[in-house]
């Protein structure tokens, strides 16, 4: 049983800095897009289609990926798109054309786009009998973690060396993690391909999803939340330089916000458990909505400490979206249908921020992320169907 356990917590720790490494890059780009505008001359609309060629990539490759998980492994494939997002890494540090920086964003983008489906479906099996929304709540955690762990590397970096050298360091970083973590699960004979599953996954057609209606308001719920998430993480650091913050500085805002994420997340999972999924929903969602109306009126004196209480809220609903995929599937179709879940909510985080950039451009900033508040209060009727969906599952007549 010790020795059980301890194989867990090594496929969780692994999943976890895989996590760390690739939500680092994900949300920290937003750290790099003032440079970038700077650098390149480019529009808020521009901006946001940056942020889009990586996003819309790593969305693409999401069901891909869980098919290939369920015929290759995960192992190898965790390894290998990380190396492929580090080596791009290394590369847009010698860029000098904004062609070329999204060209190797959409490569990195690709590369990225194993990491969510297979990392969660090996911890989901790992964890199949008991204590799984509590492992993959850590699990997105561990996320947040690499969201607050970039900013404030760059908050640092960027005061002493430029964009170039902060993203060829992080790159390195990368291939030494990729290779470290997968010495760790090869050792542990984990991520290998699941020769039961794959004759299960023959047998079964399709998704595997046994409760579609269920599925597909926990998605629509999933779209809206990662949308809101990513417009506000994509412009704020724009909100905050026209509040009079420096460049510089808003790595340290970004952080914050990402510091009170990271919390949210573990918490936010241990209360889906405690109380259930739709409570957790709707009192994450309300705040969140509330909060960014705040944000959006108070000085630049009041935002850093409130940045932290609105990280809790803005990112603890995907802890508790991502501990009920598992609930909706077929055990032998987990990896697919994580592949299928993260196509939805990454193509919102593809999708939003040209949307919100061109409505930036239009209207402003701070009329923009009062459009992301009302937002994020979209997911409370999506929240009350589902529980209505799950009231019938429940209770069949």
């Amino acid at each position: 049983m010790a020795t059980q356990k301890n194989h867990k917590r090594k496929v969780l720790f692994s999943g976890c800095l895989f996590h760390v490494y690739h939500d680092s890059i994900a949300d920290g780009l937003a750290v790099l897009l003032p440079f970038w505008q700077a650098a390149f001359n480019l529009s808020l609309a521009q901006v946001g289609l940056v942020i889009t060629c990586f996003e819309g990539a790593t969305a693409l490759f999401q069901v891909p990926a869980g098919f290939l998980g369920e015929r290759y492994g995960e192992r190898r494939l965790l390894t290998l798109g990380t190396i492929v997002s580090a080596g791009c890494f290394i590369a847009i540090a010698f860029v000098d054309h904004i062609y070329a920086l999204c060209a190797l964003l959409i490569i990195g983008g690709l590369g990225a786009g194993v990491q969510h489906p297979l990392a969660a479906s090996m911890i989901s099996r790992s964890y199949e009998h008991e204590n799984r929304r509590i492992a993959l709540g850590t699990y997105n955690f561990s996320g947040d973690m690499g969201k607050f762990l970039f900013p404030a590397v760059a908050a640092i970096v960027l005061t002493f060396v430029g964009w170039r050298t902060l993203c060829f360091g992080y790159g390195v970083s990368g291939l030494i993690l990729a290779m470290g973590l997968y010495m760790v699960l090869r050792h542990n004979l984990a991520g290998d391909i699941d020769i039961e599953a794959t004759e299960k996954s023959g047998k079964t057609t399709g998704w595997g999803i046994e409760k579609k209606r269920a599925f597909a308001l926990l998605s629509g719920i999933g779209f809206v939340d990662t949308a809101v998430r990513t417009a506000l993480i994509t412009f704020l650091p724009f909100l905050l330089i026209s509040k009079g913050m420096t460049m510089e500085k808003t790595g340290l805002a970004l952080s914050l916000l990402f510091i009170g994420g990271a919390l949210g997340k573990f918490l936010c999972g241990i209360m889906a458990e405690k109380i259930g999924i739709i409570p957790s929903i709707t009192i994450t969602e309300g705040i969140t909505g509330l909060g960014i109306l705040y944000l959006f009126a108070m000085p630049l004196s009041a935002v850093l400490p409130f940045l932290p209480l609105l990280g809790i809220a803005l990112n603890g609903t995907s802890s508790v979206l991502y501990g009920t995929v598992a609930d909706f599937v077929s055990p032998s179709h987990v990896p697919r249908a994580f592949g299928l879940f993260y196509t939805v909510i990454i193509s919102a985080a593809a999708i939003a921020p040209p949307f919100f950039g061109v409505l930036s451009d239009a209207k402003g900033v701070d009329f923009t992320i009062f459009v992301v508040a009302m937002a994020a209060f979209i997911t409370l009727p999506l929240a009350f169907m589902l529980s209505n969906e799950m009231r019938s599952i429940q209770n069949p007549r």
